[in-house]
């Protein structure tokens, strides 16, 4: 069965439900003591994970439509990769606003002395500007630019498990599966991230 727009419409539709659940689910656990005895860092890491999930998710479906030859899946890819920078934006939001009581100078401090607040804050940015660009119009004025651009998700997929992996004191398990799980994702694309590689190499000689 070929996939039409209804089904894409529908699959939107469920993506927009189940974050919102996983939110809802964010805010009853915050004002119902879910997160136990230190609650900045539960949301901290429940906000984290949720841009790392989305951001799987959203490189899964390219492969996933691929495999099962239903190109009309890739439709869904942007709405989910806004989701992941919606929730990467509050993770970061949750540091500086309850770690960092809205003091600039010390987010910039952590951003330039810990690397894993560096790797953090390029991963967002590289989501930022996926996000700002992914409409239709600003696709059709950038031109091939665009592709450049978006291709840095690839650079993403690899900073987010690794500011991840950092961040963390203990429990490194978690964090190098995610790792391990990026890697293969980007494998599978090897092909594609080859030639990104290869053809500005090639025309600098």
């Amino acid at each position: 069965m070929r996939l039409t727009q209804k089904h894409i419409w529908g699959i939107k539709a469920g993506v927009h439900l189940i974050s919102l659940g996983f939110f809802i689910n964010l805010v009853w656990l915050t004002f119902n003591n879910g997160f136990g005895a230190d609650p900045v860092e539960g949301i901290t890491h429940f906000t984290g994970i949720a841009a790392l999930n989305t951001l799987v998710v959203a490189l899964l479906i390219s492969p996933i439509a691929k495999f099962a030859k239903q190109g009309m899946l890739v439709r869904c890819r942007r709405v989910v990769g806004i989701y992941s920078f919606a929730w990467a934006t509050l993770h970061m939001a949750t540091f500086f606003a309850l770690d960092l009581a809205f003091n600039f100078a010390f987010l910039w401090e952590e951003i330039v002395t810990r690397p894993y607040m560096t790797v953090g804050a390029v991963g967002w940015l590289i989501l930022l500007a996926l996000t700002v660009t992914s409409t239709s119009a600003i696709q059709r004025k950038m031109g091939a630019k665009w592709q450049k651009l978006h291709n840095t998700v690839y650079l993403a997929a690899l900073l987010v498990p690794i500011h991840y992996y950092w961040s963390v004191k203990s429990g490194l398990i978690e964090p190098a599966i995610y790792i391990l799980l990026s890697v293969g994702l980007l494998a599978i694309r090897w092909k594609s991230i080859k030639r990104i590689v290869i053809r500005p190499a090639v025309r600098r000689t």
